[in-house]
């Protein structure tokens, strides 16, 4: 993908309408884009800021079939996220995987209770199965989790979910909308709707942040798949439209490897805030998390609260045998869920607030689609089309993504470090073979070669240091420390590709540094109880 390349068909495509214009580059935008591309629709997608910089670069990185939605009586979106993730492997097993969980136990009744639970989890799978649960004696829980805390284990129970680099799904799903002919665009902004004669939405009016350039374009239907940011593009047809959203937000910790040795991860059913906790094995590192605290507004770089990091350490601390403290913390990244408010929902408890979608058409024919959850994007995506073509009154086209391969398909496992980029990881290696500089790793404690950066630059539309280091690579949430060394070598890299002069490296490391010191737990100085 090249941004120049798409942002010149935008301007091409002139004043002949888009059949489908897409507001919002996270997973659900993402998704709609790649499903109206492959049904034949000129499809168009802009996102302000960089493709998943929001939401959907923060998840708990699991695709899962939702095991606390059962508790919840929520059966039909338990069966339709199994169903999904199952295709999800299929389609992009490059980038999905089976991980098995344990759910130690330290009381008689767990055993029986989580293992019945489990067993239904398995027989609403059917077909879709990564695998049957069962319960582990003592000694089987220990061998799959060597650091489980012992004082009291009774066993556990086992059962299988799919793990996944969000964002790298992401990239790949942009990517397949452009291999089918859509437009993509990352830095470019709706910054207002447009209507016809009878006050219908008809068009958007661009504002390219890299040229300053605003753009007015046409659509035969104009989807808002923004996510937290739902409300604030709604309001841009009906001013005084009530929120939708109730946002809530939710951290995870990454520690080294040494907490959880072990290619297992830990679920804990109950915690004080009424989520699970999860303890999870990902790029050779360990992610804690998560919580669940309502916030008054959405933002691209939530902050963790002290009481969040606190409780994820404390948690954690009670199932593992070498308790983590904030010294441990390579890096803290959170997300913001886009929770659908309920008529007469209590907002300060989101935790109980449905994870199902939405599908919104106001009074002037803006298309608003929230809700769900990173492993139902394909699901939300098929249905908004389907009102999509109707709305815009587009010609019968049926879903095709139901066995989509999604770009960079591979079964391939002996790809190691570039597993994520599936078939596209020849090219990279051929790359880095192509000069000693780019065969070097970035830092020693990140898995990331120069080559990637490049790659990134030249061919997945990465505009900055924070697009390459948190989403293009993982290196930010991996390790923020390692990260902000690395960063002045990854500017370079980039401004070699994409022409930026020395004040532009040195306004891109400052940025980055600025940002990635977020991603670190405040000074421990100023808690000292800590």
């Amino acid at each position: 993908m090249n941004r120049n390349a798409m942002l010149q068909a935008v301007r091409t495509q002139g004043a002949e309408p888009w059949d489908i214009v897409v507001i919002g580059g996270g997973a659900t935008g993402a998704g709609v884009a790649v499903d109206a591309a492959t049904r034949g629709y000129k499809t168009l997608l802009v996102e302000r800021e960089d493709f998943g910089k929001g939401t959907s670069s923060r998840s708990t990185k699991l695709v899962h079939g939702g095991v606390r939605y059962l508790e919840q009586g929520n059966v039909s979106l338990v069966m339709e996220a199994l169903k999904e993730r199952g295709l999800l492997r299929q389609n992009a097993p490059h980038l999905v995987h089976d991980l098995p969980f344990v759910v130690p136990n330290y009381s008689w009744w767990e055993a029986p209770f989580y293992g019945i639970g489990m067993k239904i989890y398995d027989l609403l799978a059917v077909k879709y199965s990564f695998g049957r649960s069962r319960i582990l004696s003592r000694e089987e829980t220990l061998e799959r989790l060597p650091t489980i805390a012992q004082e009291g284990l009774r066993g556990g129970v086992v059962y299988h979910d799919g793990q996944f680099d969000d964002t790298r799904l992401l990239i790949h799903l942009v990517m397949t909308a452009a291999d089918h002919g859509a437009t993509m665009l990352n830095y470019c902004a709706a910054v207002a709707l447009e209507r016809d004669g009878d006050g219908f939405v008809n068009g958007v009016t661009l504002n390219d942040r890299e040229t300053g350039e605003h753009i007015p374009v046409k659509a035969k239907c104009v989807v808002n798949a923004t996510g937290i940011f739902t409300d604030e593009v709604r309001r841009l047809a009906e001013p005084g439209a009530e929120a939708m959203v109730s946002p809530s937000q939710g951290i995870h910790l990454v520690l080294e490897k040494s907490f959880l040795r072990a290619q297992t991860a830990i679920m804990v059913p109950r915690t004080s805030d009424g989520r699970v906790l999860f303890a999870i094995p990902w790029h050779n590192h360990t992610v804690v998390g998560t919580t669940d605290t309502p916030i008054d507004a959405p933002s691209y770089e939530p902050k963790p609260l002290e009481e969040e990091i606190a409780f994820v350490l404390d948690t954690a601390g009670e199932y593992l045998s070498r308790k983590p403290t904030r010294d441990d913390i390579l890096s803290i990244y959170v997300g913001i869920r886009p929770l659908v408010k309920a008529a007469g929902s209590d907002s300060s408890k989101t935790s109980a607030l449905s994870r199902d979608h939405t599908i919104h058409i106001d009074g002037s024919g803006l298309l608003t689609i929230v809700g769900g959850k990173w492993t139902t994007y394909r699901h939300m995506a098929e249905d908004t089309v389907n009102h999509a073509a109707t709305l815009g009154k587009l010609p019968d086209a049926a879903c095709r993504t139901a066995d989509l391969r999604i770009h960079g398909w591979s079964d391939a496992t002996d790809l190691h470090d570039l597993q994520v980029y599936g078939s596209d990881a020849q090219a990279i290696r051929a790359l880095a073979a192509s000069s000693r500089e780019l065969a070097e790793p970035l830092h020693p404690a990140l898995p990331y070669l120069a080559a990637e950066i490049v790659w990134a630059a030249r061919n997945e539309m990465s505009q900055t240091v924070d697009d390459a280091l948190a989403r293009r690579t993982r290196a930010l949430l991996l390790n923020a420390r390692a990260a902000i060394e690395i960063a002045p070598r990854v500017a370079k890299l980039m401004a070699d590709e994409l022409g930026g002069n020395d004040a532009w490296q040195q306004a891109q490391v400052e940025s980055f540094t600025a940002l990635a010191q977020q991603y670190l737990p405040p000074l421990a100085e100023q808690h000292p109880h800590r």
